[in-house]
């Protein structure tokens, strides 16, 4: 991450998911471009548990909130497979091995709000499983724990739990179902 996020070049979409250009993370934000953002579900090597953390208090959208999701968006001239591991090392520490690939588990867009503006973004989620060790970004990642899926659908079901807002637009094609079935 550069000295000025809001500098940074972002890859720009059209609704339908296209990438049509570029432009720094500022402009989309304030502008409410549609964009792109890759992020990870971390699983136990088990399948039982995934990582969820809360974010600092310091992030430019969904400052404080609880995510299950190493990720962030996708940069200008990346695809977001590269932007979801550049991701989980960066937040998380953790080092995916050059010749392994996510799988990719769900897409979804999400056309929402955050600080009064729109905020449109294409959603892409992958798994990796692993057991640690995770070593947290302290400009992004304020805590993490581990909590089963029954644990985490619970606190989603409270509706003040702080919770970021277009996970949860991407989320049930990630978590498994009750009999374990991924839904």
């Amino acid at each position: 991450m550069s000295a000025n996020p809001e500098a940074e070049l972002l890859a720009v979409y059209d609704a339908e998911g296209l990438v049509i250009g570029e432009a720094d993370r500022g402009t989309v934000y304030r502008e409410g471009l549609w964009h792109a953002s890759a992020g990870v579900l971390v699983r136990s090597t088990d399948g039982t548990r995934v990582y969820v953390h809360r974010r600092t208090d310091s992030k430019l959208v969904f400052a404080g909130m609880h995510d299950c999701l190493a990720g962030g968006v996708v940069d200008a001239g990346e695809n977001p497979a590269d932007t979801a591991i550049r991701e989980l090392r960066e937040e998380l520490g953790i080092v995916v091995p050059a010749d392994t690939a996510l799988p990719l588990r769900a897409t979804a867009s999400w056309d929402g709000r955050w600080a009064g503006r729109a905020l449109r973004c294409h959603l892409v989620g992958y798994e990796y499983r692993c057991d640690g060790p995770i070593v947290h970004q302290p400009s992004e990642i304020a805590d993490g724990w581990w909590w089963t899926d029954a644990e985490l659908r619970a606190h989603l079901r409270d509706p003040a739990w702080p919770f970021v807002p277009d996970t949860r637009a991407i989320l049930e094609g990630l978590l498994i179902g009750e009999k374990g079935h991924r839904r």
